[in-house]
């Protein structure tokens, strides 16, 4: 009973192994395949007629996992494949398949050799047909795919030699080039013996700017084309267009600039391209307009001194300090921009002039000195305190720029002698007058780290007439910053003290020492720098005394 039951599985597994043991059918195993379809009627004696049916339809199936036709394509299967049929994703001519493996192909299969010429995916133009190819397949190429009657189609074999490698071949007609093309036209004219004319052009910087401008010489409305392209590519056309002479492309190219904006990268492009080709179009001198400015050196100037007065008499103070940042980036010296407009210091100084006049003329009104019918009546609503506070921040923005430029000694002198506003600070309320030491202080800073140099007459009129107004106002410094750096501060007093003579230093320093001694912190605090004065001063001086007794 077992060796029955063992026959009887055991015949079972045998036709089923049979049955599947049979390999698909497929290009690289055709006379297999062809095997099995000659014995196919034993197998049905075996399995029956159903299963032998279904099995003759996947024998024949049109899906091939390694044929390059697709399964929605619904041709017949086409043999082994051609190598030379793996396709680029680029638009190609279809290969003609020599006259051998025609035959080979044919008395193999028998299925005709259309099939493979549809399934290579068809030029988008009637009159354009392209190829990107290497150096190394282009060589084995047949030449007679490209041979043809003069006058047809695609008598004009392109060949572009791209500058950092690759190679790009267009077939194309003649009368389409010549007739947008001079260049091309000379060309084409000194080859008419030819049926097949080809051209060659080395060293392309753009292969596909090179490609799209030839498209361009197909298309009727090339405006249309440009916009999809973009204002980048479209700087490339027109530099191909200009060096082929296509004037067509040329037009269109400049028209299309001319009406859009650009980015500062495409500005550097078309300055370049202006600067090595020259175009007769009036298009042309509108883009020159916005590339170049005609106006001399002094509408600079006069421009500078307009936005300075504008920004000083700005009363809105969002716009104000927009403004100024906008105008400051623009005119120093650390700016983005390599070129930098000349600026007149003396309308900087005048700026600065009528500033510190205001203020004068505000610290009056502080100490009722004027009446109120003298009051601007667009001032009438603001409180004094703003108004003086405006004033500093622009002698402040003022004095940024003639820093960065180094044009600031003549405020020194010009601040030192102000008598009138060290008068009315002694009688003006602490909460005004210390907006007075926030200019003391950006000079201190300047000097005592070396962005401002002076002579050491400035330098001592400034500490004598300021120094003093300074301790005062420290205390109220440091509640009202307002983005003043107090430590840096303090360090720059004291390395400015200490460029003065020792024996002005030590009048300085003895009136330092009295106020520090009495306020504590709202002073500043100069220990530092009153150290290195004793040692100066003392220790120095015993040793110089002991050397000239010798």
């Amino acid at each position: 009973m077992d060796d029955l039951t063992r026959r009887r599985h055991g015949s079972r597994r045998r036709s089923w192994c049979c049955t599947f043991n049979v390999p698909p059918s497929s290009p690289e195993n055709p006379h297999l395949s062809q095997h099995y379809r000659n014995n196919n009627s034993n197998c049905k004696t075996k399995l029956g007629p159903q299963k032998a049916d279904s099995l003759s339809k996947l024998s024949t199936s049109h899906s091939v996992p390694n044929s390059p036709q697709s399964s929605k394509s619904g041709l017949p299967l086409v043999g082994r494949i051609d190598p030379r049929r793996i396709l680029s994703p680029g638009r190609v001519s279809p290969i003609d398949h020599t006259d051998s493996f025609g035959e080979d192909h044919r008395s193999s299969h028998g299925i005709p050799s259309a099939a493979t010429v549809d399934s290579v995916p068809r030029p988008r133009s009637q009159n354009f047909r392209a190829k990107i190819q290497s150096p190394n397949t282009h060589s084995g190429l047949d030449s007679g795919m490209f041979e043809g009657e003069r006058g047809g189609p695609y008598d004009v074999r392109l060949n572009l030699k791209g500058k950092h490698g690759g190679i790009l071949v267009l077939e194309l007609s003649s009368g389409v080039l010549a007739s947008n093309s001079e260049v091309f036209a000379g060309l084409i004219a000194g080859s008419l013996r030819k049926k097949l004319c080809r051209i060659e052009v080395p060293e392309v910087e753009n292969l596909g700017i090179f490609r799209e401008t030839i498209e361009l010489m197909f298309e009727e409305d090339i405006a249309k084309r440009l916009v999809k392209i973009g204002v980048y590519r479209a700087i490339g056309i027109l530099e191909v267009s200009a060096s082929i002479m296509f004037s067509r492309g040329v037009l269109s190219c400049l028209k299309y600039l001319e009406a859009v904006p650009w980015t500062e990268e495409e500005e550097e492009k078309l300055r370049s391209l202006f600067t090595r080709f020259k175009f007769d179009d009036a298009t042309s001198r509108d883009i020159l307009a916005r590339l170049y400015s005609q106006q001399s050196t002094d509408a600079h100037q006069n421009l500078a001194r307009h936005l300075v007065s504008s920004i000083t008499t700005c009363s809105e103070a969002n716009a104000r300090n927009e403004l100024k940042s906008l105008v400051k980036g623009l005119l120093c010296k650390s700016s983005v921009y390599e070129e930098q407009p000349d600026v007149n210091q003396e309308d900087f100084y005048a700026a600065c002039q009528s500033c510190v006049s205001m203020l004068v003329y505000l610290f009056e009104e502080a100490s009722d000195g004027i009446s109120n019918e003298r009051m601007a009546k667009k001032e009438i609503g603001k409180p004094l305190i703003e108004r003086i506070s405006r004033q500093v921040d622009n002698i402040n923005w003022l004095l940024e720029i003639l820093l960065d430029r180094q044009m600031a000694e003549e405020f020194v002198d010009q601040w030192a002698h102000q008598r009138n506003l060290l008068k009315m600070h002694e009688r003006a309320s602490p909460m005004v007058r210390y907006e007075l030491s926030r200019v003391s202080a950006t000079l201190f800073i300047a000097m005592g780290t070396r962005k401002l140099h002076c002579r050491s007459e400035a330098r001592s009129a400034l500490l004598q007439a300021w120094f003093g107004p300074m301790l005062l106002d420290f205390g109220w410094l440091q509640r009202c910053r307002k983005g003043l750096d107090m430590k840096a501060l303090e360090e720059a007093m004291g390395q400015t003290l200490l460029t003065l003579p020792l024996k002005e230093q030590y009048v300085l320093f003895m009136e330092w020492f009295q106020c520090f001694s009495k306020h504590g912190t709202e002073c500043p605090n100069l220990s530092k720098a009153f150290q290195i004065w004793w040692r100066r001063s003392f220790l120095r001086g015993s040793e110089t005394h002991a050397i000239e007794s010798r």
